[in-house]
Formats: structure tokens, sequence, C-alpha cells
């Protein structure tokens, strides 16, 4: 598939940025790029091992739902991860498990037995603990891969949303999390948006991934998306500890994936911006 892209920024190294004119159009850039990495991981490795995020990411997905992916797709082969949860019942409105059932899982035939969800019969640091050792012992069995540079897991794709604090999974700005080096799952309890215990995947883990999606729309990004993105780092605007910006493959890619009113800050993405074609 080609399509044309507005580029209107350059990318750091191993990063694209993907400019599209609607949500709509995200979402079928956004499966077939998900069909692309999720057929070249079972070739290569028998699985696909995905890491989604909540909030507004999954009404993205809709896409992958319908044909043709609905039909092609090895869903069979498909290992359901969450790079971040809320600490809530499975049940209860703010679940991002919950939120990506009634969104995804429950229109594509991926089995039960795959999707790994967070335990919310434990305390928020049980449930760090245990989804961390979960974590391990499928990457010994390979069903994850694992770094080849720091023995972290290497999930086929992490897909995250970026917030308008610049926030990805549930690493906020400035947050003592963003420090941690060992551990792969973590949990917090003051997280500046409600409800205020999480778990989340750590920055390592988050970098050792093969590819790293963030999706980033609407006008209240936009600032956050300059931050993160921008070479220039000076000025009472520095990112002195952005989470979005933290995100650098180790031995990966990212892509960007942005609407223009999130991109506004970028420059322009008129009539009149370069282009470029991506081949995916």
């Amino acid at each position: 598939m080609e399509r044309e892209t507005a580029a209107t920024y350059e990318p750091k190294m191993n990063s694209e940025i993907r400019v599209s004119e609607s949500s709509d159009e995200i979402s079928t850039d956004l499966a077939e790029y998900i069909s692309q990495v999720s057929e070249i991981s079972v070739k290569e490795r028998g699985y696909f091992a995905i890491a989604l995020s909540g909030g507004p990411l999954v009404s993205f997905l809709g896409k992958l739902c319908e044909a043709p992916y609905n039909k092609t797709l090895d869903w069979s082969k498909w290992y359901i991860f969450w790079s971040d949860e809320r600490a809530v019942a499975k049940n209860h409105a703010e679940s991002n498990y919950k939120l990506t059932k009634e969104g995804f899982l429950s229109k594509v035939p991926i089995l039960n037995g795959h999707v790994y969800s967070i335990n919310d019969n434990a305390t928020v640091e049980d449930a760090a603990t245990d989804y961390e050792f979960v974590i391990r012992q499928l990457v010994k069995v390979r069903i994850i891969g694992v770094s080849e540079s720091n023995d972290c897991p290497k999930f086929d794709l992490i897909l995250l949303d970026m917030g308008s604090d610049g926030h990805v999974a549930s690493l906020f700005p400035n947050h003592p999390a963003l420090e941690l080096k060992d551990d792969w799952i973590t949990y917090i309890t003051d997280s500046p948006q409600p409800p205020p215990e999480r778990i989340t995947f750590t920055l390592p883990v988050i970098n050792s991934a093969s590819n790293i999606v963030i999706v980033a729309t609407g006008e209240d990004k936009a600032k956050a998306l300059h931050l993160a993105i921008s070479d220039n780092t000076e000025g009472p605007d520095a990112p002195a500890a952005l989470p979005a910006r933290m995100v650098h493959p180790t031995d990966g890619k990212l892509v960007w994936f942005l609407d223009k009113a999130a991109a506004s800050s970028l420059g322009a993405t008129n009539d009149d911006a370069s282009y470029e074609h991506h081949e995916y």
C-alpha cells in the first residue's frame, strides 16, 4: 500500500511522522500498519505480541474489525497485553480492559487464552508484580521476544496514546517512575489524572519494542507534541522529563500517527506542505 503523508518535520533517527486529514484516515492507515507488522512477526517468530493502551486509542482499531483484516489476519497468533491499566474492576467504566473488550476484542477472533489482562483482584502493587511475572514467563518461552541489548521483553508492537501533558502509558511528566531502569512493570498511586492508582510499563520496556506507535490527535496535543519532537530544548518550555520525548526505540522503530490539529505546531500542514511517499 502506498499513501501520501504530509511530512513537514524532520523525524529523529528510527522514527517516522505520518500526518492524516482525519481520524478515519488515521484508522485506515493504522490498520494497514498493524496488519503488516502482525504478518511480519508471525512469519518471523510464529507469534504477534502487541501491547495496547486505553483512552481514545481503542477507537482507532475499528478498521481491523472489518474486511479485509477480520478475515485475512492470523488472529490465532495474536497475544494481547496492556502497556498500562487503571487499578479498577474489569467492568468499571475506566478500565482499559473493558474499553478494549467492547471496542475491539469482542469483534475479532482472538483466543481468550491469549489475552493477558491485569489482575483486578489484587492491590496495585501486587498486580504490577503479578503482571511482570506473567510477562517474564512468556519471554522464557519466546511468545514475547527478548531484547538483545538489555534482556527486556521485546514486544512486536506497543501502541501508545499521548496525552495533552505529554504522558504515555501511565508515565507522567516529572514522575519518579520515569527513572526506573530494572523494573519491567511498575505502579503509581498518585496519577495526576483519575483514577490515581495505575499499573504501567516502564520506559526500558517501551523502548525495547520492535515497533512503537504513538497516536496524537486534537489541537490540545499540539504543544506537547512540539516539545516531544522538537530538537529545541532550551527556554522555559524545555521538556525536562516529558515522557513522550523519552520514547527512543533501542533496536526498533517509532511511528507517530497524527492529525493536522495535533501536528499544527510542527509547521505547515496545508496544501503547500511537502509530501513524502511511504511504502509499507
